[in-house]
C-alpha cells in the first residue's frame, strides 16, 4: 500500500468521524450552530448571501411533499391501533376536542392582540417567472423535486419527480424487503415507518436549511425579523401559560385532584417532556405519575396518558395557529376570519396522530401554511427558535393529557384497590 492510499484512507476515516460526531449532536444543537454560522456568513457576504436560501427552499419542498401522506398514515395508524372502550370512551373525544379548541383560540387571540410580527418588514415572496433564457440548472433541479408525493404519477407527472419518489421509497424499504405482511395493520405500519425514515433523512439537513435562510435574511434584510422573533417567543410562552392555567382551573372544578398535586405529582413527566420534546417518549412516565403519585384509577390514567396522548396535542395546535398569524403579520398579510377558521380546522386535523411523528411541528406547519396560502419558505425563520418552543409546547401537550385523566376520574375519589394511593412526595 503506497503513501497516497494511506493518506486517502486516513482522510476518509477522519471525515466519517466528523460526520459521526456531528450526528451525535442533538438536532436543536445543530440548529443553533446553523443559526450562529448563518448570522456570521450573512454579515460577511451581505447581499451576496441571497443564494444561500436555496437549500432551505429544497428542504421545505421535500417536507411539503412528505407532510400530507405522513399525516394520513399517522392518523390511519392511530385510529387502527388505539383501543377505545369502557364507560370513559364517550367522554374522551369531547374533552380532547374542547382542550384543542381552547388552545387554538388562546393562540389566535394572543397573536391577534399582541401582533408580534408587525413591523418586521419582511417582503412577501413572489413566484419566480422563468424562461429558457433565465433559468439556471439549480433552479431547474429544484423545480423537478415533487411538490406532492403522488404528483409525479399524475397526468402531468415529471419523470425526474417519479425517480425522486422511487429512490426514496426504495432506500427506505431496503431492509424491509423480506418483512412478512400478514394483516392490513402490518401494511399501514410499514408505510408509516418508511415515511418516517424518509422524514429522518430530510430532518438531518434541516440545520443546513436554517443556515442558508438565516444567512440570506441577515445579508439582505438585517436583523428586524429576528427582533420580531423575540416578541413571538414571549407571545407563545404567554399563550402556553394561559393554556396551563385553563387546565388547572378545569381540574379545580371538575376533578377531586387538587391542581397543586397535579403539578407536584406530574413534575417528572413535565420535566421529561421538556427535556426530550417527545410526548410519545414521556407516555410511560405520565401514566406512572398519574396512577402511582397522583392516585388516579388505572382506567382514567391510561385513557388520558396512553390513548389521549395519540390525539391530544394542544400545545402543538396552539403553536401552529400562532406561527401562521406571525408569518402573515411579518409579510404584511391580514388573514381573514375565514382563513383563521381554516387555520383552526387544519391545526386540529394535523395535530391528530402527530404524537408519533418526529419533529411533528415541522411537518404539520407546512400543512397549516399551505391551507391558508402562506409561503412555506419562511418556516426556517421559525426554526431558529422552534427548538426551545418545541420543548415548551410538548410540556403543555403532556399537561393536557394529565388534565384529561383527572377530569375522567371525576369529582369523587375512588380506589380500586380499597386503599388510598401512596402520598405525594
Amino acid at each position: 500500500m503506497d503513501d497516497n492510499t494511506l493518506d486517502n484512507t486516513a482522510l476518509s476515516t477522519s471525515r466519517s468521524g466528523l460526520v459521526a460526531r456531528w450526528q451525535q449532536i442533538p438536532l436543536y444543537g445543530r440548529i443553533v450552530i446553523g443559526v450562529v454560522l448563518g448570522v456570521a456568513t450573512g454579515l460577511a457576504l451581505g447581499s451576496q448571501a441571497a443564494f444561500l436560501a436555496t437549500p432551505g427552499k429544497l428542504v421545505l419542498r421535500l417536507l411539503g411533499a412528505l407532510a400530507p401522506p405522513l399525516i394520513l398514515a399517522a392518523i390511519v395508524h392511530t385510529f387502527m391501533t388505539t383501543h377505545l372502550g369502557g364507560p370513559l370512551a364517550a367522554r374522551l373525544p369531547r374533552l380532547l376536542l374542547m382542550n384543542t379548541l381552547v388552545a387554538i383560540t388562546v393562540g389566535l387571540t394572543v397573536a391577534n392582540v399582541i401582533q408580534p410580527g408587525r413591523g418586521a418588514g419582511l417582503a412577501p415572496s413572489e413566484p419566480a417567472v422563468e424562461t429558457t433564457q433565465t433559468a439556471n440548472p439549480l433552479v431547474a433541479f429544484i423545480e423537478n423535486v415533487p411538490k406532492s408525493l403522488l404528483g409525479p404519477l399524475g397526468d402531468d407527472g415529471k419523470v425526474i419527480g417519479v425517480i425522486f419518489v422511487a429512490v426514496a421509497f426504495g432506500m427506505a424499504l431496503r431492509k424491509e424487503r423480506h418483512r412478512p405482511l400478514g394483516t392490513v395493520e402490518h401494511l399501514v405500519e410499514l408505510i408509516l415507518e418508511s415515511l418516517i425514515k424518509i422524514l429522518h433523512w430530510i430532518i438531518a439537513v434541516v440545520p443546513l436549511a436554517v443556515f442558508g435562510i438565516v444567512a440570506s435574511i441577515v445579508g439582505t434584510e438585517g436583523f428586524a425579523q429576528f427582533q420580531a422573533l423575540g416578541i413571538f417567543v414571549l407571545s407563545v410562552l404567554l399563550a402556553l401559560a394561559i393554556q396551563a392555567a385553563y387546565y388547572l382551573i378545569r381540574i379545580q372544578f371538575g376533578s377531586w385532584v387538587r391542581p397543586l398535586d397535579v403539578i407536584r405529582g406530574g413534575r417528572d413527566a413535565l420535566v421529561m417532556a421538556f427535556s426530550t420534546a417527545s410526548s410519545t417518549a414521556t407516555m410511560p412516565v405520565t401514566y406512572a405519575a398519574l396512577k402511582d403519585r397522583i392516585g388516579l384509577r388505572d382506567q382514567s390514567a391510561s385513557m388520558g396518558a396512553l390513548v389521549g396522548a395519540n390525539f391530544n396535542n394542544d400545545g402543538t395546535a396552539l403553536y401552529e395557529a400562532m406561527a401562521a398569524l406571525f408569518i402573515a403579520q411579518m409579510i404584511g398579510l391580514d388573514l381573514s376570519a375565514h382563513q383563521q377558521l381554516m387555520v383552526v380546522l387544519t391545526s386540529i386535523i394535523a395535530s391528530v396522530g402527530a404524537a408519533g411523528i418526529p419533529e411533528a411541528g415541522l411537518v404539520t406547519m407546512t400543512m397549516v401554511f399551505t391551507a391558508v396560502g402562506l409561503p412555506v419558505q419562511f418556516i426556517p425563520v421559525l426554526l431558529t427558535v422552534d427548538w426551545f418552543l418545541d420543548r415548551c409546547r410538548t410540556a403543555i401537550n403532556v399537561m393536557g393529557d394529565m388534565n384529561v385523566s383527572c377530569l375522567l376520574d371525576g369529582k369523587q375519589r375512588k380506589s380500586t384497590e380499597g386503599s388510598p394511593p401512596p402520598p405525594l412526595q
